[in-house]
């Protein structure tokens, strides 16, 4: 298969994101636009959106992203929460059609702000139990007419989408992305996910859990194509090998001095299986396999930020082959500042990731 490299777009109405540098214009059409058309030129197939509550309304923003670029593909992230499955499964499938088969969704299952808008399932079972109800129930919306589904938290009666999802050859629908580390996590993405997205990892990790995955797969009777697997993670890239730890360091001194050593995702340690298995890397070293950076964990770094991959182009690219070689086909990589990275990034290591004879990487003693 064809890997697919997104980029990433914060989405926030607040500067200094992750330590970007923009001090003026998040949350405005212009700016957003200026990220897109950025990662369009420079490479990239498309972005994931950041979602939460308090930020831009993601599906509005990829709906305006997708009208202003050409080959841009948003993965908007959505909560089953925020929307009910009819109401987003038109929704989607009209952007689908507007944008010639653009759409790429995440489906989000984590604890956002629930209360502020009327979600009242927080328990992770329920939430999980939910999230498989709210994938089953848009595909079938997108594939079939006339839709009766009565299950424990989704019903719907006679329920055709019109438009339906801009089909292709191979494609449907828009590919649903699905995360999440815990046994339920795992059985909603064998059962009704399209791509499992990863956090970063070190391989052996990523080994586990796809093998885990594909027996899971057989034990749920998956009814769909094979699932397919996808890795989310911060890329520091400079020309030179030494070059990127210096700067990978500098980052983490920052951090470190703003925050100092505390426990920002403590209370995910002890909730979101994913999240701890990240900061638990920590203890096993500061640098796993050839290039994966476990400090920024430490001192507040959470999600895709906990670890870094670190190195030259070569370095970096060799590293993501590493995961290719796993069935990793789905890479959503970022860095800081966003603008100045998507170029950096887009114009240095996607070509390598591109290229099938690429053969590099440099181990960091």
């Amino acid at each position: 298969m064809t890997p697919q490299f997104l980029w990433y777009i914060p989405n926030t109405v607040q500067p200094g994101h992750r330590g970007d540098d923009t001090t003026s214009g998040w949350g405005s059409i212009e700016h957003s636009t200026e990220l897109a058309r950025t990662a369009e030129d420079h490479g990239w197939s498309g972005a994931l959106l950041g979602t939460g509550w308090g930020r831009p309304d993601t599906f509005t923003v990829a709906t305006a992203l997708a009208a202003r670029t050409t080959t841009f593909k948003p993965l908007v992230a959505v909560r089953p929460g925020y929307w009910q499955p009819a109401n987003f499964a038109g929704a989607a499938a009209t952007l689908d059609q507007l944008s010639r088969g653009r759409l790429l969704v995440n489906v989000v299952s984590g604890v956002d702000s629930p209360a502020a808008y009327g979600d009242t399932i927080v328990e992770p079972a329920a939430r999980y139990a939910r999230t498989q109800e709210f994938l089953h129930l848009v595909r079938r919306l997108w594939t079939e007419e006339n839709v009766t589904f009565s299950g424990e938290y989704f019903h719907v009666t006679d329920s055709t989408v019109s438009p339906p999802p801009y089909a292709t050859e191979g494609r449907a629908h828009p590919p649903l992305y699905f995360g999440g580390a815990s046994e339920a996590a795992e059985r909603v993405s064998a059962a009704e996910a399209d791509v499992q997205l990863f956090w970063g990892e070190p391989l052996e990790g990523i080994a586990e859990r796809v093998a885990r995955l594909k027996e899971l797969t057989d034990r749920v009777e998956r009814r769909h194509a094979p699932l397919e697997y996808g890795l989310r993670i911060t890329t520091v890239v400079r020309d030179t090998t030494e070059e990127a730890w210096r700067a990978a360091e500098e980052k983490v001194a920052k951090m470190a001095a703003d925050a100092g050593e505390i426990g920002t995702w403590m209370g995910n340690r002890r909730t979101a299986v994913g999240q701890r298995r990240l900061l638990d890397l920590a203890e096993r070293g500061e640098v796993l396999d050839t290039c994966l950076y476990t400090t920024p964990g430490r001192f507040g770094g959470g999600g895709a930020a906990t670890t870094w991959l670190v190195g030259s182009p070569d370095d970096v690219a060799a590293a993501l082959d590493a995961y290719r070689a796993l069935g990793v086909t789905h890479f959503v990589l970022s860095d800081t500042p966003y603008k100045e990275e998507t170029r950096r990034i887009g114009d240095q290591l996607l070509p390598l990731l591109r290229d099938d004879d690429h053969i590099g990487g440099a181990d960091r003693s």
